[in-house]
């Protein structure tokens, strides 16, 4: 059987999905009868959020959180229709953190377009981010499973613990790889985790709830890692937000964690000031001595790591497309450029 397995994982990495949109495919209908519930339970008699919410959601991006739901539902061979509405669920509550996430850090591109709050205000922003919190437990409710409703409560309680650390994290020069790692285990690998978790139990298939957890926690970090290493190499229409908006906002990531502590005491010092002040001013010196240090490099080797334990749950998965997608999903996490 070991046999077996080891053959099926070297085919699945000989024949990698070319991308996301080519794994989106599989579950092309599913997809759409996603969004046909997001689109009917955004309604709402108040007008602004209507609007507002439309605009956020409009923005699509990847849509990743959901997809997991869909695909880890498909992989066990699920033939209802409540998947649907909980991926819904995990993409509402993903965009109320968006909506949060560019209050607080004050950020004014998403997606290559205005965020919600330059365009609407900060206090609309956050009022839509709670209509959309809200809606989703009412979403929830209407599924009548308690285990659904113990895994997004705990998430996203986890969620808001992981926003409060990185906003003590901010403008410390301090801070660790420890602490980053925290940061984004509870603020973004956390509803990955949830979202695979949920696929199984749709599925009636809560044996391999664990393994699947372990699977997007991992899946999670690697996405993180790579976000953060863009946000210091990508080109800003690629990446679809401001190139350095990390080091604009004083946010210790990885790559200048590590620079930090294998730069010269120059650079030591530059780091110290540019993480405690925040700004722009020192951008290109900040990416000079980050790829002096090859910071890059080993932000990319960590999140290939987490990409190789991600891939190490799915072992007892059903060996089926949908497994497979979820083995491309994790090596196209560290292959991306935007």
């Amino acid at each position: 059987m070991a046999f077996f397995a080891n053959i099926f994982i070297l085919f699945i990495e000989l024949s990698l999905l070319s991308d996301i949109k080519t794994i989106t495919k599989l579950v092309e209908k599913d997809f759409a009868a996603t969004n046909q519930v997001i689109v009917n339970q955004l309604q709402s008699d108040v007008a602004l959020v209507n609007q507002l919410g439309h605009y956020i959601v409009a923005a699509g991006g990847k849509r990743l959180r959901p997809l997991l739901v869909l695909m880890v539902a498909n992989a066990f061979g699920y033939q209802g229709s409540k998947h649907h509405q909980t991926a819904a669920i995990v993409e509402f509550i993903h965009t109320a953190t968006l909506l949060h996430d560019d209050v607080v850090d004050e950020s004014d591109r998403r997606r290559g377009r205005e965020t919600a709050n330059a365009l609407f205000g900060n206090a609309a922003s956050v009022l839509v981010g709670d209509f959309l919190y809200s809606r989703a437990f009412q979403m929830m409710v209407s599924l009548d499973k308690m285990k659904i409703m113990n895994i997004l409560s705990n998430t996203t309680n986890q969620i808001a613990e992981g926003e409060v650390l990185q906003l003590m994290n901010c403008n410390d020069p301090d801070a660790t790889e420890e602490s980053y790692f925290k940061v984004i285990e509870n603020k973004t690998a956390i509803l990955f985790a949830a979202a695979c978790q949920l696929g199984a139990i749709i599925a009636g298939k809560e044996q391999f709830s664990d393994d699947l957890h372990q699977y997007g926690l991992h899946l999670g970090l690697a996405f993180q890692l790579m976000d953060d290493a863009l946000d210091y190499t990508a080109d800003s229409e690629e990446l679809g937000k401001n190139v350095g908006d990390d080091l604009a906002e004083g946010k210790p990531t990885l790559p200048l964690i590590y620079a930090k502590h294998h730069a010269d005491e120059e650079g030591k010092h530059l780091i110290r000031s540019c993480i405690e002040n925040g700004g722009l001013e020192h951008l290109q010196a900040v990416q000079n001595i980050i790829k002096e240090t090859l910071s890059i490099e080993y932000t990319l080797n960590r999140a290939q790591q987490e990409v190789e334990q991600a891939k190490q749950y799915l072992s007892n998965m059903p060996k089926n497309q949908f497994t497979k997608a979820l083995y491309d999903l994790a090596e196209l996490a560290v292959e991306r450029s935007s």
